[in-house]
């Protein structure tokens, strides 16, 4: 059996990479242990958050599907940071856990040119360093013109409860083996980390009157334009601490914790600590904040976020029961810690294919990083590229001014990472430009071109970028009165002011003034920090001119006189494709940038 492209494993990365395949015209396979745990939410029934939700409004506006289905599953929805500048405003949805895999699932199930196949990928195929096809538990041979490799947790995956270690993908499933042993035999360096998962609660046991009320934002503020859900009932999150006879139970107890006992080797997620190393690593705090977070519509069930461990579960029992709100909780099932393989991607090109076997692209966290939203986007581009490498077109691959995909990106094959990797806004240099609300204009006519958006949303989005262009005109001499003012001004002087807050603008607003809040807020945002984009349009052209340097892939930087021994080893080792990622690797100082910077251009004159 033969295919264009084949997807191994349906995680997040699968089925963007597999819906994006079959969207753009070649026939694809996704290859997966079992059907019914398609786009299964293996930690937080979550998607978006600080930097996540920027990702998820670029993969949506490139023609991905997360966002689309967390609007359509979602029980409540909030935009964080408010209270700072809009380039860090990030959306984010607490899901129906069920009901987001059902309907991925069906999404998956039901897109034409896409073939759902359960088994296991335990080999490749691979001759003369080219990837072109795949081997399962069966005996059953699939050949493929690409190859998308996202296994997240299950390549030799182990999960620890305390001194049990089980070994598994993820609670209740197996883990794959063999596929990791063929890419080491092949070439590729492998490592080992770590990530957990809190306990889930019975919500039936719980005194939420003890605990925080959260509520969502109305209107729900969705991801995707294409969402047209009705008015929702958005469900209460709760917000409780820790305390210091939790900390004294988790103290009295860290040996028999699988991380502080040796059994766990893999390198834990810094960002995203167990509730262990919390204790540990800040011990001069006298609490920790926890989010009790429903499972869904339909379900007592409730996520301990913040509460991730690998303690024994009647130690985990004796903690919990300490928290406020949760002094008669049951637990449903415990936090576990699980290992996992993992193959740092400085091993890949930016286009997320490997640099050593040919047609091979790896996506999510396979490549050390963590999070559905990382591991969606990763997915998404690798498929694309895959895609385009088929058709015989030039790669799509977003620079660091682009998109947040670009930051993720070029960190992940430029820094490589030891760690489990995580987005932040901080991690973004021009997080002015890269904004939530912008990102249909920075990238949906790359999702036209590659043929993932349809003609009749691109005509929506241009439709409505030509209303903002009127009326931020409109908005230079429109004068207006606020409360926070006592004199009229013009729309965009009072956008200008910090006193002033978006919503009294809008309300102050003639009612000739017919637009939409969402559409009436972007403008006001570009009128507001139109001085801080000039400036930084002034490093974003000093940025593109290192970037548009390319470095051959050939290059021997051993042969170049006056680079240190470190960074021509790592220059080396991480191949960069240009002047600008070679400027972004640890151990490659500013002064061998420029003996590199005068080697290229001197090569380029010859």
């Amino acid at each position: 059996m033969s295919y264009d492209l084949i997807v191994i494993g349906g995680g997040h990365a699968g089925c963007e990479a597999a819906l994006a395949g079959a969207r753009m015209g070649v026939k694809t396979a996704l290859i997966t242990i079992r059907k019914d745990r398609i786009a299964q939410m293996s930690c937080n029934p979550a998607v978006g958050g600080l930097a996540k939700g920027q990702l998820v409004r670029e993969i949506d506006a490139i023609g991905g599907e997360i966002g689309y289905c967390t609007d359509m599953t979602g029980i409540q929805f909030r935009i964080l940071n408010r209270s700072k500048g809009p380039a860090v405003w990030s959306h984010r949805a607490q899901v129906d856990r069920i009901a987001y895999r059902k309907y991925m699932g069906i999404t998956i199930h039901k897109q034409p040119g896409l073939t759902v196949i359960e088994d296991e990928v335990v080999d490749l195929l691979i001759d003369q360093r080219v990837c072109c096809g795949v081997v399962t538990v069966s005996r059953e041979t699939f050949e493929a013109k690409t190859i998308i490799v996202t296994s997240g947790t299950f390549l030799n995956g182990v999960i620890h409860i305390g001194e049990n270690q089980i070994p598994a993908g993820r609670i209740g499933e197996e883990p794959s083996k063999g596929l990791s042993e063929c890419l080491v035999g092949h070439g590729l360096e492998m490592g080992r980390l770590k990530t957990g998962t809190p306990p889930r609660l019975n919500g039936t046991t719980i005194n939420f009157d003890k605990c925080t009320v959260q509520y969502g934002d109305e209107p729900p503020p969705f991801f995707s334009r294409r969402s047209n859900r009705q008015a929702i009932n958005q469900i209460q999150c709760h917000l409780t601490y820790t305390n210091s006879k939790t900390h004294q139970i988790i103290n009295d107890n860290i040996k028999r914790s699988a991380l502080y006992s040796g059994n766990i080797k893999g390198v834990g997620p810094r960002y995203c600590p167990s509730i262990e190393d919390k204790v540990v690593r800040f011990a001069d705090k006298e609490r920790h904040q926890l989010f009790l977070e429903p499972e869904g519509l339909n379900t007592s069930e409730y996520y301990l976020n913040g509460f991730s461990s690998s303690l024994p579960e009647e130690i985990q029992v004796e903690a919990v029961r300490t928290i406020p709100g949760l002094e008669e909780v049951k637990i449903n099932q415990p936090a576990y810690a699980i290992e996992y393989d993992f193959f740092p991607p400085h091993q890949l090109k930016p286009t997320m294919e490997s640099k050593y076997i040919k047609n091979l692209y790896l996506a999510g966290q396979v490549n050390g990083t963590s999070g559905y939203e990382e591991a969606a986007a990763q997915g998404l581009m690798a498929s694309i590229n895959a895609v385009l490498n088929i058709r015989g077109e030039n790669p799509v691959v977003f620079d660091r001014s682009q998109a947040y995909i670009g930051v993720l990106i070029d960190d992940l094959v430029t820094k490589s990472t030891a760690e489990p990797y995580r987005m932040f806004t901080s991690r973004a240099e021009y997080r002015l430009f890269l904004r939530e609300d912008n990102a249909e204009d920075r990238l949906s006519e790359t999702g036209r071109r590659i043929g993932l958006l349809s003609e009749s949303l691109i005509e929506k989005i241009f439709s409505e970028k030509k209303q903002r262009t009127d009326i931020y005109s409109e908005f230079q001499k429109l004068r207006i009165s606020v409360p926070e003012l006592e004199e009229p001004l013009t729309v965009a002087e009072a956008a200008r002011r910090p006193e002033v807050d978006f919503t009294s603008i809008f309300n102050s607003l003639p009612n000739t003034m017919t637009a939409k809040y969402a559409v009436i807020e972007k403008v006001l945002i570009e009128i507001k920090y139109e001085g801080y984009l000039r400036r930084q349009q002034l490093q974003l052209q000093r940025f593109k001119s290192m970037e548009s340097l390319a470095i051959p892939a050939s290059f021997d930087y051993k042969e170049i006189k006056g680079l240190k021994t470190e960074a021509s080893e790592k220059l080396s080792r991480i191949k960069p494709a240009t002047l600008g990622q070679a400027s972004r690797i640890s151990g490659v100082s500013p002064g061998d940038i420029a003996v590199l910077m005068v080697n290229l251009k001197n090569r380029r004159r010859k």
